[in-house]
């Protein structure tokens, strides 16, 4: 394994950076940079610093969702590529998150971390032995015993950098997919020996992560423990749940949403998967019999570790019959608007590249 840097940019679907929108904006200056692999998501729903709450639920707001750009790479030519993006888009938030870039028949050292995230980036078309190849792979993570995983579709991207965009007519075999999935490290260990060689993604990586609760069970301690250097670390609480998943008479990605709009928190995100599992439930996503799609849903809230302490305990309440709820620092990040901004984007040397 070699170490990375995964770059992500929140932003809205309506931003433009001159005569151009910031999404292709940002997509050419990745071109421009060099950067191998890269993913742009589309929300169903979220709001950021202007307030609002945008969601394709109602088509008048549907206008201006969440988009969030995810470029990952070695550290030069992420570092070339974090300073630009923030100057093409008029308000959102860019990160920096520290991972770990697995090689073909390279499963370790993994970070030393009693949970871990991985994260495949496949063509959303490919398919291997006659089978999509993302369908494949999360057979492969739940026969490794791997606690959860789910899929999401990419609008445009980047695969062996070359961009690849989604359009309405046509196969978009090449256009990235992502398959992320939460386990125990072992759990990892096996499902990347099980994957090398049966599943051909364009960019495995692997990054630590804190299992907080899962269906109800409370894990690790939200606080994560100070790291020296990163004292103004921010931290990402992730909930991973399905859309028919409903908490206090609502749809339980809502709901946190809402939670985290009236707690204070500056943004929050919610991207709709295609296929998924958590723990030993049977895969699931689009399907015509049911009334409610029973596709993964992936909230994500980032922000100050004491705004999400104060988010936690609604987090808490809402998920105690179901959902998995992870935590992760962001060691470097730089909120960007009309008034100005915050934070600057850059890692402080660690002695653990894959620490987070």
């Amino acid at each position: 394994m070699v170490d990375g840097v995964k770059l992500s940019v929140w932003f809205g679907e309506r931003d433009r950076a001159g005569t151009l929108t910031s999404a292709e904006a940002i997509a050419r200056a990745s071109v421009e940079a060099g950067i191998r692999t890269a993913v742009l998501l589309r929300a169903v729903e979220g709001f950021g610093s202007r307030g609002e709450i945008m969601t394709e639920r109602m088509l008048t707001l549907s206008e201006d969702l969440p988009l969030v750009w995810m470029a990952t790479d070695t550290p030069d030519r992420i570092g070339a590529l974090s300073d630009r993006v923030v100057e093409l888009i008029p308000q959102g938030l860019v990160t920096l998150e520290r991972c770990r870039i697995a090689r073909s028949g390279d499963a370790g050292p993994l970070p030393d971390a009693d949970h871990l995230k991985l994260t495949l980036t496949i063509g959303r078309r490919r398919r291997t032995n006659g089978r999509l190849a993302y369908l494949r792979a999360v057979d492969i993570l739940r026969s490794a015993g791997v606690a959860g995983a789910y899929v999401t579709l990419g609008v445009d991207g980047l695969t062996h950098g070359d961009r690849h965009r989604a359009r309405l007519l046509g196969a978009n075999a090449a256009v990235p997919a992502q398959v992320v999935a939460v386990g125990a490290r072992d759990e990892i260990a096996r499902a990347l020996r099980a994957l090398d060689g049966k599943v051909i993604p364009a960019l495995t990586t692997v990054e630590r992560v804190r299992v907080l609760s899962h269906d109800g069970d409370i894990g690790a301690p939200v606080a994560h423990p100070a790291d020296p250097g990163e004292e103004a670390a921010w931290q990402m609480l992730t909930l991973i749940t399905r859309e028919d998943a409903v908490a206090d008479g609502e749809a339980l990605h809502v709901a946190m949403l809402r939670a985290a709009r009236r707690s204070g928190a500056r943004g929050g995100t919610a991207i709709a998967g295609v296929w998924g599992y958590s723990g030993d439930g049977t895969p699931h996503g689009d399907s015509m019999r049911r009334l409610r799609r029973g596709v993964p849903v992936v909230c994500i809230v980032i922000d100050t570790p004491e705004a999400i302490a104060r988010l936690w305990p609604a987090v808490a309440a809402l998920t105690r019959d179901g959902g998995l709820v992870t935590s992760e620092r962001v060691p470097a990040f730089r909120t960007h608007g009309p008034v100005g901004g915050h934070g600057r984007l850059h890692l402080p040397h660690r002695g653990d590249p894959a620490s987070t």
